[in-house]
């Protein structure tokens, strides 16, 4: 196997993570232009979701959900987009990214080319996001 960014760094700034998962903050310039933007990244290298078992897909799918849930309650976005691709990085992982109306690339998907440009917002703390995700996942720190 080649060389896998998210087998060799964490993928962003660590949230909340257990034994299987990790939830991740993006930063860079996609965490500019869309504030609380997240990953969940599964730990073991996985391509597809249909490589793993049932129980791993429903505890993953579950994860996704409460990132979602914390997103939209630390960041109050108008929509979340919810995308699992691995084109680029071919290890399994989604985005939880939260969009507005007059965000950069609305209505696109963030990967299209800008709109317009990016708006100022205010980056959600850290640590908001941490107790938004443990209160719903449990704190495994």
């Amino acid at each position: 196997m080649k060389s896998c960014e998210l087998c060799e760094s964490p993928g962003g700034t660590i949230l909340w993570q257990d034994d299987r998962c990790r939830v991740v903050r993006v930063g860079g310039v996609e965490g500019q232009a869309f504030p609380g933007y997240c990953r969940v990244v599964w730990h073991g290298h996985f391509r597809e979701m249909s490589d793993l078992t049932v129980a791993k897909r429903h505890h993953l799918l579950d994860v996704v959900v409460a990132t979602e849930a914390a997103v939209l309650a630390v960041v109050q976005p108008d929509k979340i987009n919810l995308a699992s691709l691995g084109n680029v990085v071919p290890h399994l992982h989604w985005h939880v990214i939260p969009r507005w109306v007059d965000d950069s690339h609305f209505p696109a998907p963030i990967w299209a080319t800008a709109c317009r440009p990016v708006p100022s917002r205010a980056l959600p703390d850290d640590a908001d996001l941490a107790v938004a995700l443990a209160a719903r996942l449990g704190d495994t720190s």
